[in-house]
């Protein structure tokens, strides 16, 4: 089951982690995505840290970690394929997470509510 922040990110919970990628909308608002910029693995973030960062042909915006925790895996081959994620940003996901406090998406939008929130 997916679910949604504000920041138009979604969150899949796979075993002990959370994979997070952008949602279509922000895709589409992005433009044409040209660079990305993942985290290392291992790497300790907090909720709210910038983890990625992504330039498109129309603007530079960042992914920020949805919880604290740390950085398990990361979807390398976008780095030389920016593009899969106008493709189809609900497969093109950029890292996952270990939580520091276990998994728990019940704070997240479901997707009745994301989609009130964008229109």
């Amino acid at each position: 089951m997916l679910k949604y922040t504000e920041d138009h990110e979604w969150l899949r919970a796979e075993g002990e982690q959370i994979v997070v990628g952008i949602t279509r909308h922000a895709s589409e608002q992005l433009g044409d995505v040209v660079f990305i910029e993942l985290p290392e693995v291992g790497r300790e973030v907090e909720a709210g840290e910038e983890v990625v960062v992504i330039e498109s042909v129309k603007a530079a915006s960042d992914i920020v970690a949805p919880v604290a925790g740390t950085i398990t895996a990361v979807n390398a081959p976008l780095a030389d394929a920016p593009g899969d994620v106008n493709a189809d940003p609900m497969m093109a996901w950029f890292f996952a997470i270990t939580p520091k406090d276990g998994i728990d998406l019940d704070g997240f939008m479901d997707e009745d509510a994301y989609k009130a929130l964008i229109g």
